[in-house]
Formats: C-alpha cells, sequence, structure tokens
C-alpha cells in the first residue's frame, strides 16, 4: 500500500508549500463602484498582500479618458498592504476610473481598474 502514503505525502507537502499568491484589490476608497460626495484628497487601495511601492502605483483618468494628475503612491510601514495616491487637484463631478498596477512582496505584478463616481 505505497501508492496511498505518497498520494497523502505529496498532498501535505502541497499544502505546506507556500502559497504562490497576487495581491489582489481587496477594497479601495473612494470604493469600487461607488460614489463619493466631493473630492477625496486621495486614493487608498488595500491589497491583499503587502506591496511593493517603487513599483507599483495608479493612474487616474476622467471617463473621457483624460488623464488627472496624482502625486507619488506611498505605502505605510504599518500597513504594507495599502497603496495611497495623494491627489494632484479637486475632482469635479463626475466618474472616473482608477487603473492600478503593483508588484506584491512575493515579487508577482498584478493590475485592474475600478470606476468610482463623484457627485455634486
Amino acid at each position: 500500500m505505497k501508492f496511498p502514503r505518497m498520494a497523502l505525502a505529496a498532498a501535505l507537502f502541497v499544502l505546506a508549500s507556500p502559497v504562490w499568491a497576487h495581491a489582489f484589490l481587496d477594497h479601495a476608497v473612494p470604493s469600487v463602484g461607488g460614489a463619493v460626495s466631493g473630492s477625496p484628497g486621495e486614493l487608498t487601495l488595500t491589497f491583499s498582500e503587502g506591496v511593493v511601492p517603487a513599483f507599483s502605483g495608479v493612474a487616474l483618468t476622467s471617463a473621457a479618458g483624460a488623464s488627472i494628475p496624482t502625486g507619488k503612491a506611498r505605502v505605510d510601514p504599518a500597513t504594507p498592504a495599502t497603496l495611497h495616491v495623494p491627489l494632484g487637484g479637486k475632482l469635479a463631478p463626475g466618474t472616473y476610473v482608477v487603473n492600478w498596477h503593483v508588484v506584491s512582496d512575493d515579487t508577482h505584478r498584478t493590475s485592474g481598474s475600478y470606476k468610482f463616481t463623484v457627485s455634486p
């Protein structure tokens, strides 16, 4: 009965191996698909694991595709999974698209996008 023991050993090895995870967007402020009253001062994106700010960033555009200036993305060492992106100015009412890319602590790159709306 070596086969069942080998299968069990292989299963335990897989379960005990490190997870080859990627940093996926967990939540954001302004929220994904949400609406905020008035212009936010920054975008806050929280991921499923820590990210490396030097290789991570955000591009913000209007719904029409016009680029919106942002400051440099940063991570607070106390919360390494949260990327803070200051906005370069006040956002007018309308819909905006956040295009993000991050490199996680395990060196995997992920990217995505979402929309939010600024209400008057």
